[in-house]
Protein backbone atom coordinates (compact mmCIF):
# COMPACT_ATOMS: atom_id res chain seq x y z
CA UNK A 1 0.00 0.00 0.00
CA UNK A 2 2.74 2.47 0.97
CA UNK A 3 4.81 1.52 -2.07
CA UNK A 4 1.84 1.92 -4.44
CA UNK A 5 0.91 5.30 -2.92
CA UNK A 6 4.51 6.50 -3.26
CA UNK A 7 4.59 5.50 -6.92
CA UNK A 8 1.38 7.43 -7.56
CA UNK A 9 2.78 10.54 -5.86
CA UNK A 10 6.00 10.32 -7.88
CA UNK A 11 4.04 9.92 -11.12
CA UNK A 12 1.84 12.89 -10.25
CA UNK A 13 4.92 14.99 -9.45
CA UNK A 14 6.55 14.08 -12.76
CA UNK A 15 3.37 14.98 -14.64
CA UNK A 16 3.16 18.33 -12.82
CA UNK A 17 6.81 19.10 -13.61
CA UNK A 18 6.28 18.33 -17.30
CA UNK A 19 3.19 20.54 -17.37
CA UNK A 20 5.11 23.36 -15.68
CA UNK A 21 7.93 23.08 -18.25
CA UNK A 22 5.42 23.40 -21.08
CA UNK A 23 3.47 26.28 -19.54
CA UNK A 24 6.37 28.45 -18.34
CA UNK A 25 7.76 29.36 -21.82
CA UNK A 26 4.24 30.04 -23.06
CA UNK A 27 3.52 32.34 -20.12
CA UNK A 28 6.87 34.09 -20.60
CA UNK A 29 6.01 34.75 -24.23
CA UNK A 30 2.48 35.94 -23.42
CA UNK A 31 3.80 38.51 -20.92
CA UNK A 32 6.71 39.65 -23.12
CA UNK A 33 8.18 42.14 -22.58
CA UNK A 34 8.21 42.60 -18.82
CA UNK A 35 11.58 44.34 -18.49
CA UNK A 36 13.76 46.72 -20.57
CA UNK A 37 15.10 45.54 -23.94
CA UNK A 38 18.70 46.16 -25.01
CA UNK A 39 19.01 47.22 -28.64
CA UNK A 40 22.61 46.77 -29.71
CA UNK A 41 23.68 49.09 -32.51
CA UNK A 42 26.77 47.59 -34.11
CA UNK A 43 28.21 50.97 -35.12
CA UNK A 44 29.44 54.14 -33.45
CA UNK A 45 27.19 56.79 -31.94
CA UNK A 46 26.28 59.54 -34.37
CA UNK A 47 26.66 57.45 -37.51
CA UNK A 48 23.78 56.75 -39.95
CA UNK A 49 22.81 53.43 -38.34
CA UNK A 50 22.82 55.01 -34.89
CA UNK A 51 20.66 57.92 -36.09
CA UNK A 52 17.96 55.60 -37.46
CA UNK A 53 18.13 53.27 -34.45
CA UNK A 54 17.73 56.14 -32.01
CA UNK A 55 14.77 57.49 -33.98
CA UNK A 56 13.07 54.12 -33.54
CA UNK A 57 13.98 53.35 -29.90
CA UNK A 58 11.57 55.75 -28.11
CA UNK A 59 8.73 54.77 -30.43
CA UNK A 60 9.38 51.08 -29.77
CA UNK A 61 9.46 51.80 -26.03
CA UNK A 62 6.02 53.37 -26.20
CA UNK A 63 4.55 50.55 -28.28
CA UNK A 64 6.06 47.71 -26.23
CA UNK A 65 5.45 49.31 -22.83
CA UNK A 66 9.08 48.76 -21.81
CA UNK A 67 12.13 50.91 -22.36
CA UNK A 68 14.26 50.02 -25.37
CA UNK A 69 17.79 50.94 -24.30
CA UNK A 70 20.29 51.68 -27.09
CA UNK A 71 23.86 50.43 -26.63
CA UNK A 72 26.53 51.15 -29.24
CA UNK A 73 28.99 48.30 -29.75
CA UNK A 74 31.10 49.36 -32.76
CA UNK A 75 34.08 47.61 -34.26
CA UNK A 76 35.14 45.20 -37.00
CA UNK A 77 32.59 46.57 -39.50
CA UNK A 78 29.74 45.76 -37.13
CA UNK A 79 30.90 42.24 -36.28
CA UNK A 80 31.51 42.88 -32.57
CA UNK A 81 27.96 43.97 -31.85
CA UNK A 82 26.50 41.32 -34.14
CA UNK A 83 28.44 38.49 -32.47
CA UNK A 84 27.33 39.79 -29.05
CA UNK A 85 23.68 39.44 -30.03
CA UNK A 86 24.22 36.06 -31.68
CA UNK A 87 25.66 34.81 -28.35
CA UNK A 88 22.92 36.35 -26.19
CA UNK A 89 20.03 34.46 -24.58
CA UNK A 90 17.22 33.98 -27.11
CA UNK A 91 14.60 35.60 -24.89
CA UNK A 92 13.87 38.81 -26.81
CA UNK A 93 15.65 41.11 -24.36
CA UNK A 94 18.78 41.59 -26.48
CA UNK A 95 18.23 42.54 -30.11
CA UNK A 96 20.44 43.89 -32.89
CA UNK A 97 19.97 46.94 -35.09
CA UNK A 98 22.45 46.84 -37.92
CA UNK A 99 23.10 47.86 -41.51
CA UNK A 100 23.92 46.57 -44.97
CA UNK A 101 27.53 45.74 -44.12
CA UNK A 102 26.12 42.65 -42.36
CA UNK A 103 25.53 41.14 -45.81
CA UNK A 104 29.13 41.88 -46.80
CA UNK A 105 30.81 40.64 -43.63
CA UNK A 106 30.65 36.88 -44.42
CA UNK A 107 32.60 37.28 -47.67
CA UNK A 108 35.03 39.77 -46.11
CA UNK A 109 35.83 37.86 -42.91
CA UNK A 110 35.21 34.23 -43.81
CA UNK A 111 35.91 31.84 -40.89
CA UNK A 112 37.03 34.77 -38.70
CA UNK A 113 33.53 36.26 -38.72
CA UNK A 114 32.77 35.18 -35.14
CA UNK A 115 29.16 34.08 -35.67
CA UNK A 116 27.07 32.03 -38.09
CA UNK A 117 25.62 34.56 -40.59
CA UNK A 118 22.97 32.12 -41.83
CA UNK A 119 21.83 30.33 -38.68
CA UNK A 120 23.13 32.49 -35.83
CA UNK A 121 20.47 35.19 -35.99
CA UNK A 122 16.71 35.41 -36.44
CA UNK A 123 15.49 38.26 -38.65
CA UNK A 124 12.91 40.53 -37.01
CA UNK A 125 12.30 43.22 -39.61
CA UNK A 126 13.79 44.87 -42.67
CA UNK A 127 13.31 48.46 -41.55
CA UNK A 128 14.58 51.00 -44.05
CA UNK A 129 16.41 51.57 -47.30
CA UNK A 130 18.56 54.57 -48.24
CA UNK A 131 19.53 55.15 -51.89
CA UNK A 132 23.10 56.22 -52.49
CA UNK A 133 24.01 59.34 -54.47
CA UNK A 134 26.97 60.15 -56.72
CA UNK A 135 28.92 63.30 -55.84
CA UNK A 136 31.75 65.22 -57.49
CA UNK A 137 33.78 68.31 -56.55
CA UNK A 138 32.41 71.58 -57.91
CA UNK A 139 35.27 71.82 -60.43
CA UNK A 140 34.96 68.13 -61.40
CA UNK A 141 32.60 66.17 -63.66
CA UNK A 142 29.27 67.94 -64.09
CA UNK A 143 27.25 64.84 -65.03
CA UNK A 144 27.36 61.09 -64.62
CA UNK A 145 27.99 60.67 -68.35
CA UNK A 146 31.01 62.99 -68.13
CA UNK A 147 32.39 61.09 -65.14
CA UNK A 148 31.95 57.75 -66.91
CA UNK A 149 33.83 59.12 -69.95
CA UNK A 150 36.68 60.26 -67.68
CA UNK A 151 36.96 56.83 -66.01
CA UNK A 152 36.97 55.08 -69.38
CA UNK A 153 39.51 57.41 -70.95
CA UNK A 154 42.03 57.24 -68.11
CA UNK A 155 41.49 54.06 -66.06
CA UNK A 156 43.13 54.37 -62.66
CA UNK A 157 43.84 58.10 -62.98
CA UNK A 158 40.95 59.18 -60.75
CA UNK A 159 40.34 58.15 -57.17
CA UNK A 160 37.36 57.90 -54.85
CA UNK A 161 37.09 58.14 -51.09
CA UNK A 162 35.29 55.72 -48.80
CA UNK A 163 34.54 55.31 -45.11
CA UNK A 164 36.72 52.19 -44.90
CA UNK A 165 37.83 49.02 -46.66
CA UNK A 166 35.04 46.58 -47.41
CA UNK A 167 32.22 48.94 -46.46
CA UNK A 168 29.19 49.87 -48.53
CA UNK A 169 30.70 53.10 -49.91
CA UNK A 170 33.89 51.32 -50.97
CA UNK A 171 32.15 48.44 -52.71
CA UNK A 172 29.40 50.57 -54.24
CA UNK A 173 32.09 52.85 -55.71
CA UNK A 174 34.09 49.88 -56.99
CA UNK A 175 30.97 48.45 -58.63
CA UNK A 176 30.10 51.80 -60.22
CA UNK A 177 33.56 52.12 -61.80
CA UNK A 178 33.40 48.55 -63.11
CA UNK A 179 29.91 48.90 -64.57
CA UNK A 180 30.97 52.19 -66.14
CA UNK A 181 33.66 50.25 -67.98
CA UNK A 182 36.51 52.07 -66.26
CA UNK A 183 38.60 51.90 -63.12
CA UNK A 184 39.45 54.16 -60.19
CA UNK A 185 41.75 54.13 -57.18
CA UNK A 186 40.21 53.47 -53.76
CA UNK A 187 41.35 55.68 -50.86
CA UNK A 188 39.83 54.63 -47.50
CA UNK A 189 39.22 56.98 -44.57
CA UNK A 190 37.89 56.60 -41.06
CA UNK A 191 34.44 57.87 -41.94
CA UNK A 192 32.99 59.45 -45.05
CA UNK A 193 33.30 63.11 -43.96
CA UNK A 194 37.15 63.27 -44.09
CA UNK A 195 37.05 61.77 -47.58
CA UNK A 196 34.45 64.31 -48.62
CA UNK A 197 36.70 67.14 -47.42
CA UNK A 198 39.55 65.82 -49.56
CA UNK A 199 37.24 65.44 -52.57
CA UNK A 200 36.17 69.08 -52.18
CA UNK A 201 39.88 69.97 -52.24
CA UNK A 202 40.17 68.21 -55.60
CA UNK A 203 42.03 65.10 -54.43
CA UNK A 204 39.32 62.67 -55.61
CA UNK A 205 37.21 62.46 -58.73
CA UNK A 206 34.00 61.31 -57.06
CA UNK A 207 32.40 59.91 -53.93
CA UNK A 208 29.31 57.79 -53.37
CA UNK A 209 27.42 58.44 -50.15
CA UNK A 210 23.97 58.95 -48.66
CA UNK A 211 22.04 62.21 -48.76
CA UNK A 212 21.88 62.02 -44.97
CA UNK A 213 25.69 62.05 -44.63
CA UNK A 214 26.43 64.59 -47.37
CA UNK A 215 23.52 67.02 -46.98
CA UNK A 216 25.60 69.67 -45.21
CA UNK A 217 28.19 69.68 -47.99
CA UNK A 218 25.45 69.82 -50.65
CA UNK A 219 23.53 72.65 -48.96
CA UNK A 220 26.77 74.56 -48.52
CA UNK A 221 27.52 74.38 -52.24
CA UNK A 222 30.71 72.41 -51.64
CA UNK A 223 29.88 69.38 -53.79
CA UNK A 224 27.73 68.59 -56.82
CA UNK A 225 25.17 65.76 -56.88
CA UNK A 226 25.23 64.24 -60.39
CA UNK A 227 23.40 60.92 -59.99
CA UNK A 228 21.12 58.79 -57.84
CA UNK A 229 21.79 55.06 -57.40
CA UNK A 230 18.11 54.11 -57.44
CA UNK A 231 15.39 52.91 -59.81
CA UNK A 232 13.71 56.32 -59.70
CA UNK A 233 14.58 59.91 -58.86
CA UNK A 234 14.48 61.03 -55.25
CA UNK A 235 11.74 63.47 -54.23
CA UNK A 236 14.41 65.39 -52.33
CA UNK A 237 16.53 65.71 -55.52
CA UNK A 238 13.95 65.85 -58.33
CA UNK A 239 16.33 67.40 -60.87
CA UNK A 240 19.06 64.78 -60.41
CA UNK A 241 18.75 61.83 -62.83
CA UNK A 242 19.31 58.25 -61.80
CA UNK A 243 22.60 56.70 -62.87
CA UNK A 244 20.69 54.32 -65.14
CA UNK A 245 18.93 57.27 -66.82
CA UNK A 246 22.26 58.94 -67.48
CA UNK A 247 24.30 55.95 -68.59
CA UNK A 248 22.01 53.11 -69.60
CA UNK A 249 23.70 50.56 -67.31
CA UNK A 250 21.87 49.06 -64.35
CA UNK A 251 23.01 50.49 -61.04
CA UNK A 252 20.65 50.70 -58.07
CA UNK A 253 22.47 50.30 -54.75
CA UNK A 254 20.93 51.03 -51.36
CA UNK A 255 22.31 51.01 -47.89
CA UNK A 256 19.73 49.50 -45.53
CA UNK A 257 18.86 48.84 -41.90
CA UNK A 258 17.33 45.79 -40.23
CA UNK A 259 16.69 44.26 -36.81
CA UNK A 260 17.63 40.79 -35.59
CA UNK A 261 17.40 38.59 -32.51
CA UNK A 262 19.48 35.59 -31.43
CA UNK A 263 18.64 32.36 -33.22
CA UNK A 264 16.04 30.20 -31.43
CA UNK A 265 14.19 33.22 -30.07
CA UNK A 266 10.57 31.96 -29.79
CA UNK A 267 8.42 32.87 -32.76
CA UNK A 268 5.75 34.68 -30.70
CA UNK A 269 8.46 37.06 -29.43
CA UNK A 270 9.82 37.61 -32.96
CA UNK A 271 6.29 38.37 -34.16
CA UNK A 272 5.70 40.79 -31.27
CA UNK A 273 8.90 42.67 -32.08
CA UNK A 274 8.12 42.67 -35.80
CA UNK A 275 4.69 44.19 -35.15
CA UNK A 276 6.27 46.86 -32.92
CA UNK A 277 8.83 47.85 -35.57
CA UNK A 278 6.18 48.01 -38.30
CA UNK A 279 3.92 50.12 -36.08
CA UNK A 280 6.77 52.50 -35.19
CA UNK A 281 7.60 53.00 -38.85
CA UNK A 282 4.05 54.19 -39.57
CA UNK A 283 4.01 56.96 -36.98
CA UNK A 284 3.63 60.39 -38.69
CA UNK A 285 6.63 61.98 -36.99
CA UNK A 286 8.81 59.03 -37.99
CA UNK A 287 7.60 59.26 -41.59
CA UNK A 288 8.29 63.01 -41.67
CA UNK A 289 11.82 62.64 -40.31
CA UNK A 290 12.57 59.81 -42.73
CA UNK A 291 11.40 61.92 -45.67
CA UNK A 292 13.76 64.71 -44.65
CA UNK A 293 16.71 62.29 -44.66
CA UNK A 294 15.71 60.43 -47.89
CA UNK A 295 15.12 57.25 -45.89
CA UNK A 296 12.56 54.87 -47.38
CA UNK A 297 10.76 53.08 -44.55
CA UNK A 298 9.86 49.44 -45.19
CA UNK A 299 7.22 47.25 -43.53
CA UNK A 300 8.13 43.58 -43.65
CA UNK A 301 7.45 40.19 -42.13
CA UNK A 302 10.30 38.24 -40.48
CA UNK A 303 10.30 35.89 -43.49
CA UNK A 304 10.64 38.81 -45.91
CA UNK A 305 13.46 40.29 -43.80
CA UNK A 306 15.32 36.96 -43.84
CA UNK A 307 14.87 36.53 -47.61
CA UNK A 308 16.14 40.07 -48.21
CA UNK A 309 19.24 39.49 -46.05
CA UNK A 310 20.01 36.19 -47.78
CA UNK A 311 19.62 37.86 -51.17
CA UNK A 312 22.00 40.66 -50.21
CA UNK A 313 24.66 38.18 -49.07
CA UNK A 314 24.37 36.38 -52.41
CA UNK A 315 24.59 39.67 -54.33
CA UNK A 316 27.72 41.01 -52.63
CA UNK A 317 29.70 37.78 -52.27
CA UNK A 318 31.10 37.62 -55.84
CA UNK A 319 31.66 41.39 -55.99
CA UNK A 320 33.74 41.32 -52.80
CA UNK A 321 35.80 38.37 -54.03
CA UNK A 322 36.41 40.07 -57.38
CA UNK A 323 37.40 43.35 -55.73
CA UNK A 324 39.91 41.72 -53.40
CA UNK A 325 38.57 43.87 -50.55
CA UNK A 326 39.98 43.06 -47.13
CA UNK A 327 38.66 44.22 -43.74
CA UNK A 328 40.65 46.81 -41.84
Amino acid sequence: MITMRRRRLLAAGAALAATTQMVTPVLAQETYPNKPIRMIIAFAAGGPTDVVGRLLAPRLSEILGQQVVVENKPGATGNIGTAMVADARPDGYTILFSASTMAMAPALYGPQLGYDPVNGLAAIAYVASVPLILLTPMDGAKSTAELVAMLRKDPGKYSYASSGNGGMIHLASYLFAKRAGGDALHVPYRGSAPGMVDMIAGRHGFQIDTLQSSKGFIDGGKVRVIGVAADKRLPQLPDVPTIKEATGFDYAINTWYAAYAPAKTPRPIIDRLNAAFNQALKQPDMVKKADELAIELVNSTPAQAKAFYDGQMAFWDPIIKESGAKPE
